[in-house]
């Protein structure tokens, strides 16, 4: 367990460990939860699909590709949970692949409507 103060800036890294150089890493999901087990019951999302959903979450640069860097600001749920754990989905690109998932950024899906 790592111990923080309500409002303290979490500071992240998760690295790739590989021996191709030409790989980059990309947070696609990052989402909390008061239960280790279960992230789908009472959850908070930080970042979903690349887009940003906690106004304190940021990223980072980083001086290699492997490396993917973040941050965010210590929260409590509603003051009845001790622990928060957090599950992240990473997404390894090829480096310079501009058309794959790390490149993309935010991907919103929006349903169309169908008409009559």
């Amino acid at each position: 367990p790592y111990y923080v103060d309500l409002n303290q800036i979490l500071f992240l890294q998760a690295s790739l460990y590989s021996s191709d150089p030409n790989l980059v890493v990309f947070v696609d999901t990052c989402v909390a939860s008061p239960d280790p087990s279960n992230f789908r019951t009472l959850t908070y999302e930080l970042i979903r699909s690349g887009c940003v959903k906690d106004p304190t979450y940021s990223s980072h640069s980083s001086p290699y590709s492997g490396v993917a860097r973040f941050s965010f600001n210590a929260f409590s749920f509603l003051n009845r949970h001790p622990s928060v754990y957090l599950q992240c989905e990473l997404v390894v690109c090829r480096y310079n692949d501009y058309s794959s998932r790390c490149y993309r950024g935010c991907v919103s899906k929006f349903k169309r409507n169908a008409g009559s």
